[in-house]
């Protein structure tokens, strides 16, 4: 056959992050699907296409959710962008399987997920042959981590089930062969290994896009779920690509098939520029209605919770975590509390509107109490004790495993209720040098409860050790509004300095 071209604009982890701006900060910012958008220039030989993780992650996600109750919004926004095809995200199914469903229903694009089956076991989002305008025939699956069954709460996935990726992405192209031209996988998921050394990353099988390069020979692997910019190269003859979140940029592949010869480059467009009037003019109402919503007064404190850098947080502790502790201990009545905060911490003003509450805590979690012994508390904080390491001039850095191949931050988890001491210099495992529970050290066998959120309680972020621990209580509201539950009972609220750990550098 002769020349004949494929163009991709792909987009994934828009985290609901849809107009120019970043619920933060006032004005207009490089972010969000419309300052994408503007440049998809789009014909009978182009797909748009979107790698999941759009409902959930800003205000506006809450604000549908919370006031407007479904997700069809965001159907329109897609389906006036000129999406062709969705995967699912993670995050998708946070809010459960009906409020996905006004996503879907009203979605014109078709959405691909091999591995999301029915009750039944049939594959509810299957693949497809998508002929373009010029004759070639692109065969497109999508595929979604499993760690979704490990995350999300069960409630939230009846009559679904999140099957392994990677036998459902080799299944779907063994049926594509021979009926398709161009090969397409878009995985809600990243990679394991360094793309250039191959150097192993993660043990975790949370992330396997380095595997199905090198198993497997698709085309071209969309991928997203880490967050992480990787403009275009080719792995074992796949050709991939990953978009950063929130819509700061978008990915524009090319692909070039002539007499069986495939050639496919890409490039990565930062979102900048002037958004597509008629696009704002017509969900503006909805913009409008997110910002009046999010402007709400909920509360007062003393002073501002400001953030720091993510090390000296970390390293020094920190006003918002301390305050987050102080909501789980309260909500919860356990002894100890463990929180995390976002890779990108919004602190909080002294008054405190909804929008800042969402933004200081942006992820749907719910809490769990659970039941744990001295020996998995030491395990628990020797976990996030991984987090420093020394650079080669012996200063206090963060290391590379909460750097690559994810920037994860909110791995480290923030302790109230204890008093412990890390010391940087000792071996991994063996760092906390001292460990006490009012006033006295905590031994192996001594008993505690713990108040987590519902995705550190699954084992997620490298704490295993809380999977088998009994399960005391679980607290089924999100903590965003356990926040606003306990600003109104406190009509200005005290947040004490956190002083109760201690990060060594120097030997003792």
């Amino acid at each position: 056959m002769g020349e004949k071209h494929l163009q991709i604009y792909f987009t994934s982890d828009l985290h609901s992050y849809i107009y120019p701006t970043d619920y933060r900060t006032p004005g207009e910012r490089d972010i969000g699907l419309f300052k994408c958008a503007n440049r998809f220039c789009k014909d009978g030989n182009t797909l748009v296409i979107d790698g999941g993780d759009l409902l959930q992650g800003s205000p506006l996600g809450a604000f549908c959710h919370d006031s407007i109750g479904d997700a069809e919004k965001f159907s329109s926004i897609m389906n006036s962008c000129g999406y062709d095809y969705v995967t699912l995200g993670n995050h998708d199914f946070n809010f459960g399987m009906d409020y996905l469903a006004t996503y879907l229903n009203a979605l014109d694009a078709r959405c691909v997920c091999q591995n999301a089956l029915n009750s039944d076991g049939a594959v509810r989002f299957p693949w497809h042959i998508h002929v373009l305008e010029n004759g070639l025939r692109i065969g497109i699956v999508g595929i979604v981590t499993d760690h979704v069954n490990v995350w999300e709460r069960p409630e939230h996935l009846v009559g679904l089930k999140i099957s392994e990726p990677f036998s459902a992405a080799k299944a779907a192209l063994n049926e594509m062969h021979g009926q398709v031209d161009l090969t397409v996988c878009v995985y809600h998921g990243g990679f394991e290994r360094d793309l250039t050394s191959g150097r192993v990353l993660s043990e975790s099988t949370e992330n396997i896009g380095y595997r199905i390069c090198q198993e497997l020979d698709f085309d071209v692997l969309l991928t997203g779920h880490q967050h992480m910019s990787v403009a275009g190269q080719m792995v074992f003859g796949t050709f991939v690509v990953q978009p950063s979140d929130s819509g700061r940029e978008f990915l524009s592949v090319r692909a070039v098939v002539a007499n069986g010869h495939k050639a496919i480059t890409s490039q990565t467009i930062p979102a900048s520029g002037e958004c597509e009037p008629a696009l704002l003019d017509r969900f503006t109402d909805m913009e409008k209605g997110a910002q009046t919503w999010l402007d709400v007064v909920v509360g007062h404190l003393d002073r501002p919770l400001l953030p720091a850098p993510p090390l000296v947080m970390a390293a020094e502790g920190n006003d918002i975590a301390n305050f987050f502790n102080e909501v789980q201990l309260a909500s919860s009545g356990a002894q100890i509390s463990a929180t995390s905060l976002a890779n990108e911490v919004a602190g909080l003003p002294q008054i405190v509107h909804r929008k800042d509450v969402l933004t200081a805590y942006p992820y749907t979690n719910t809490l769990t109490v659970l039941e744990i012994s001295g020996e998995v508390l030491r395990k628990a904080i020797e976990r996030s004790a991984e987090y420093f390491a020394l650079d080669d001039d012996g200063q206090l850095c963060v290391s590379d495993q909460f750097l690559k191949p994810k920037v994860e931050h909110y791995n480290f988890d923030y302790y109230a209720g204890v008093d412990y001491t890390i010391d940087v210099k000792r071996p991994i495992g063996q760092r906390v040098s001292s460990l006490m529970y009012h006033g006295r050290p905590v031994t192996a066998q001594d008993s505690f409860t713990i108040c987590v959120n519902s995705y550190r309680a699954s084992g997620a972020g490298g704490y295993p050790m809380y999977l088998h621990c009994p399960v005391v209580r679980e607290i089924n509201a999100e903590m965003s509004d356990l926040i606003l539950d306990f600003f109104k009972s406190k009509p200005l609220l005290t947040v004490e300095n956190p002083s109760n750990c201690c990060v060594l550098i120097e030997k003792v």
